[in-house]
Protein backbone atom coordinates (compact mmCIF):
# COMPACT_ATOMS: atom_id res chain seq x y z
CA UNK A 1 0.00 0.00 0.00
CA UNK A 2 1.04 3.48 -1.15
CA UNK A 3 0.42 6.68 0.24
CA UNK A 4 -1.60 8.42 -2.59
CA UNK A 5 -1.22 12.16 -1.91
CA UNK A 6 -1.94 14.46 0.89
CA UNK A 7 -5.40 14.89 1.89
CA UNK A 8 -4.73 18.33 3.97
CA UNK A 9 -2.80 19.97 6.29
CA UNK A 10 -4.23 21.80 9.58
CA UNK A 11 -3.09 24.71 11.41
CA UNK A 12 -4.99 27.00 13.26
CA UNK A 13 -6.50 30.42 12.86
CA UNK A 14 -7.15 33.51 15.05
CA UNK A 15 -10.33 34.03 13.26
CA UNK A 16 -12.33 31.54 10.73
CA UNK A 17 -14.34 34.66 9.06
CA UNK A 18 -10.80 36.51 8.59
CA UNK A 19 -8.73 33.19 7.39
CA UNK A 20 -11.33 32.37 4.85
CA UNK A 21 -11.59 36.22 3.39
CA UNK A 22 -7.84 35.67 2.90
CA UNK A 23 -7.73 32.32 1.60
CA UNK A 24 -10.74 32.85 -0.94
CA UNK A 25 -10.24 36.66 -2.12
CA UNK A 26 -6.54 36.94 -1.94
CA UNK A 27 -5.14 33.36 -2.90
CA UNK A 28 -8.14 32.23 -4.83
CA UNK A 29 -8.80 29.05 -3.08
CA UNK A 30 -12.15 27.45 -3.01
CA UNK A 31 -13.49 27.38 0.62
CA UNK A 32 -14.99 23.91 0.52
CA UNK A 33 -15.42 22.42 3.69
CA UNK A 34 -16.35 22.84 7.22
CA UNK A 35 -16.93 21.57 10.38
CA UNK A 36 -18.66 22.43 13.42
CA UNK A 37 -17.79 20.81 16.68
CA UNK A 38 -18.17 20.76 20.82
CA UNK A 39 -15.56 17.47 20.80
CA UNK A 40 -12.67 16.24 19.25
CA UNK A 41 -13.72 13.25 17.00
CA UNK A 42 -10.95 11.43 17.70
CA UNK A 43 -10.38 11.90 21.46
CA UNK A 44 -13.67 12.31 22.59
CA UNK A 45 -12.44 15.69 24.85
CA UNK A 46 -14.75 18.47 24.92
CA UNK A 47 -13.25 21.26 22.21
CA UNK A 48 -15.62 23.47 20.87
CA UNK A 49 -13.79 24.21 17.26
CA UNK A 50 -14.76 25.26 13.69
CA UNK A 51 -12.69 23.47 11.30
CA UNK A 52 -12.42 24.91 7.74
CA UNK A 53 -11.22 23.71 4.28
CA UNK A 54 -9.68 24.93 1.32
CA UNK A 55 -9.20 23.31 -1.75
CA UNK A 56 -6.09 23.52 -4.04
CA UNK A 57 -6.31 22.75 -7.81
CA UNK A 58 -5.21 18.95 -7.09
CA UNK A 59 -7.95 18.18 -4.72
CA UNK A 60 -5.79 18.04 -1.49
CA UNK A 61 -6.37 21.25 1.03
CA UNK A 62 -5.06 23.69 3.38
CA UNK A 63 -7.77 23.53 6.83
CA UNK A 64 -7.76 25.76 9.88
CA UNK A 65 -8.96 25.36 13.40
CA UNK A 66 -10.83 28.43 15.34
CA UNK A 67 -9.97 27.20 18.74
CA UNK A 68 -12.37 30.14 20.74
CA UNK A 69 -11.72 28.75 24.10
CA UNK A 70 -7.90 28.49 23.83
CA UNK A 71 -5.24 30.71 25.14
CA UNK A 72 -4.13 33.00 22.15
CA UNK A 73 -2.09 31.58 19.53
CA UNK A 74 1.90 32.12 19.55
CA UNK A 75 5.12 30.87 18.21
CA UNK A 76 7.76 28.16 19.21
CA UNK A 77 10.63 30.71 20.48
CA UNK A 78 13.42 28.70 19.67
CA UNK A 79 12.22 28.14 16.28
CA UNK A 80 12.79 30.92 13.69
CA UNK A 81 9.77 32.31 11.97
CA UNK A 82 11.68 31.32 8.29
CA UNK A 83 11.18 27.34 9.34
CA UNK A 84 7.51 26.55 9.99
CA UNK A 85 5.61 27.00 6.07
CA UNK A 86 3.61 26.00 3.96
CA UNK A 87 4.55 25.90 0.07
CA UNK A 88 1.93 25.84 -2.52
CA UNK A 89 3.21 25.03 -6.10
CA UNK A 90 2.34 27.93 -9.38
CA UNK A 91 2.99 26.23 -12.93
CA UNK A 92 5.78 28.68 -14.08
CA UNK A 93 7.60 31.39 -12.83
CA UNK A 94 5.33 34.23 -14.91
CA UNK A 95 2.74 32.86 -12.66
CA UNK A 96 5.10 33.53 -9.22
CA UNK A 97 5.34 37.50 -10.65
CA UNK A 98 1.78 38.12 -11.17
CA UNK A 99 1.15 36.42 -7.80
CA UNK A 100 4.00 38.80 -6.24
CA UNK A 101 2.24 41.77 -8.02
CA UNK A 102 -1.34 40.93 -7.00
CA UNK A 103 0.00 40.45 -3.14
CA UNK A 104 1.83 43.65 -2.92
CA UNK A 105 -1.27 45.41 -4.07
CA UNK A 106 -3.69 43.68 -1.56
CA UNK A 107 -1.06 45.39 0.86
CA UNK A 108 1.29 42.09 1.81
CA UNK A 109 4.53 42.48 2.55
CA UNK A 110 6.48 39.97 0.46
CA UNK A 111 9.53 38.61 0.25
CA UNK A 112 11.68 37.12 -2.83
CA UNK A 113 11.56 35.56 -5.52
CA UNK A 114 14.29 33.84 -4.26
CA UNK A 115 15.98 31.82 -6.17
CA UNK A 116 16.65 28.36 -4.45
CA UNK A 117 18.26 26.42 -7.76
CA UNK A 118 15.20 24.13 -8.24
CA UNK A 119 12.56 26.26 -7.26
CA UNK A 120 11.88 29.83 -6.77
CA UNK A 121 9.77 31.46 -4.29
CA UNK A 122 7.72 34.19 -2.74
CA UNK A 123 7.10 34.62 0.37
CA UNK A 124 4.43 36.47 2.87
CA UNK A 125 2.28 35.64 6.22
CA UNK A 126 -1.25 35.04 6.60
CA UNK A 127 -3.67 37.10 8.86
CA UNK A 128 -2.83 34.45 11.59
CA UNK A 129 0.72 34.71 11.21
CA UNK A 130 1.51 31.47 9.09
CA UNK A 131 4.58 31.91 6.60
CA UNK A 132 3.72 31.12 3.36
CA UNK A 133 5.44 30.36 0.10
CA UNK A 134 4.14 30.66 -3.59
CA UNK A 135 6.71 28.41 -5.38
CA UNK A 136 7.43 27.57 -8.87
CA UNK A 137 10.23 24.85 -10.97
CA UNK A 138 13.15 27.00 -11.71
CA UNK A 139 14.29 24.93 -15.08
CA UNK A 140 14.13 21.54 -16.47
CA UNK A 141 12.72 18.63 -14.74
CA UNK A 142 15.44 16.96 -12.72
CA UNK A 143 16.14 12.97 -12.40
CA UNK A 144 14.58 11.99 -9.12
CA UNK A 145 16.89 9.15 -8.75
CA UNK A 146 19.62 11.17 -8.96
CA UNK A 147 18.20 14.17 -7.07
CA UNK A 148 17.05 11.28 -4.24
CA UNK A 149 20.61 9.98 -4.60
CA UNK A 150 22.25 13.64 -3.67
CA UNK A 151 19.58 14.24 -1.10
CA UNK A 152 21.05 10.75 0.62
CA UNK A 153 24.64 11.94 0.34
CA UNK A 154 23.91 15.39 1.75
CA UNK A 155 21.92 13.31 4.37
CA UNK A 156 25.04 10.86 5.26
CA UNK A 157 27.33 14.74 5.46
CA UNK A 158 24.95 16.71 7.56
CA UNK A 159 25.13 13.32 10.53
CA UNK A 160 28.61 13.71 10.10
CA UNK A 161 29.21 17.40 9.90
CA UNK A 162 26.50 18.38 12.51
CA UNK A 163 28.11 16.83 15.29
CA UNK A 164 30.81 18.99 15.38
CA UNK A 165 28.25 22.22 15.75
CA UNK A 166 26.45 20.81 19.04
CA UNK A 167 28.57 21.23 21.58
Amino acid sequence: MNIKKMHHVAYRCNNAAETVRFYTEILNLRFSHAVRNDHVPSTGEFYPHLHIFFELEDGSAVAFFELPAEHPMGRDPHTPDWVQHLALELADESSLMSWHARLLEAGLEVIGPTDHGFVKSIYFFDPSGHRLELTCPAGPDEDADLVAAHAARLLEDWQRDRRAWTV
